[in-house]
């Protein structure tokens, strides 16, 4: 199993032994902590500035800018090479933001660490109760009280979003733009507090200030919609308050009578896949709906990934 990255290398956050400020074609990565073991890559996840590698035996190595403590090291220096993070469960899924990270385990317990908040980007996103920053791996202990057992979570720029295994929708941090889903625009979280209107979920994505929801096959979202990444067709993108308070249907004429298996999303768009494999992509301001992706109507697409702006689709 080969790892090939390219792209900006920000203090190795491309795993390569190189200098370069870019690498222009795809190069194998040499540095995999694998190499002497008989633990295999389950998944890389990419953030903005930071890389995470995740092994089977449930291990995260990072490596990145580090700016803001998001690799849960102890520190804010930057990590060129992959380093594993100590004291850390083993790991289920990872999922980064621009400013921290979360970590669901194989246990179903979250950890989360990098930039808590602040008055002006609002506070509460690690759902620790407070807006604190951490250096290293701290458990969400709200989650353990509850009796909740976390399966999926999404690191917005200054919110985060949970899926718990019973299939319930959690959010915490600010509340600007209706990133929370509750109604509530000028009163942030602190706690994880359950996304009241949606009953239950199979999935959930999000970018920088918007979530989506994936239930029986249809799409929800909320927060901001300033370049149509919620997809509802209206609030023109040129209107930068535009938002959805609450989960609101996806109901556009492309998707009717399809049934959506997979949603993807990056900083201000998103995509979805339906069950006879055709892709859709909506929002950076290009399509205010989901758009059918035509070039790809050749092949059945069975997965989809967002970066900051732009979109890969894996075919069968």
């Amino acid at each position: 199993l080969s790892l090939y990255t390219w792209g900006t290398n920000a203090n190795g956050s491309l795993l390569q032994d190189t200098t370069d400020k870019v690498v222009w074609q795809p190069v194998k990565v040499q540095s995999i902590p694998n190499n002497n073991s008989d633990n295999k890559i389950v998944g890389v996840t990419c953030g903005p500035t930071d890389t995470a590698v995740l092994l089977d035996n449930g291990d995260v190595w990072v490596a990145g800018t580090n700016k803001l403590g998001q690799l849960g090291l102890g520190h804010t220096n930057p990590v060129p090479q992959l380093t594993k993070i100590p004291n850390l469960p083993p790991a289920e899924k990872v999922s980064m933001g621009p400013n921290n990270t979360g970590v669901v385990t194989k246990d179903g317990d979250l950890y989360t660490f990098g930039f808590g908040g602040s008055l002006v980007a609002g506070m509460g996103c690690l759902g620790h109760g407070n807006g604190d920053s951490y250096l290293q791996p701290k458990l969400v202990e709200s989650l353990v009280e509850d009796g909740c057992y976390a399966k999926d979570v999404v690191m917005g720029e200054s919110h985060m979003t949970v899926l718990t295994r019973e299939g319930e929708v959690l959010t915490t941090g600010a509340s600007s733009y209706g990133r929370l889903g509750n109604g509530e625009t000028s009163v942030d979280q602190l706690f994880l507090e359950p996304v009241e209107i949606l009953q239950k979920a199979d999935e959930i994505a999000g970018g920088k200030s918007f979530t989506l929801a994936l239930a029986d096959g249809v799409i929800y979202g909320w927060g901001r919609n300033h370049k149509g990444q919620l997809g509802t067709g209206f609030g023109m993108a040129v209107d930068m308050y535009s938002m959805e308070q609450v989960p609101y249907l996806l109901d556009a004429d492309e998707l009717l009578n399809r049934t959506v298996t997979k949603i993807a999303a990056g900083h201000s768009h998103a995509a979805c896949i339906t069950s006879s494999g055709e892709l859709f992509t909506w929002g950076s301001s290009l399509n205010l709906e989901p758009v059918r992706v035509v070039e790809v109507l050749h092949t059945k697409i069975i997965d989809v990934k967002c970066g900051n702006d732009y979109t890969m689709a894996l075919s069968e």
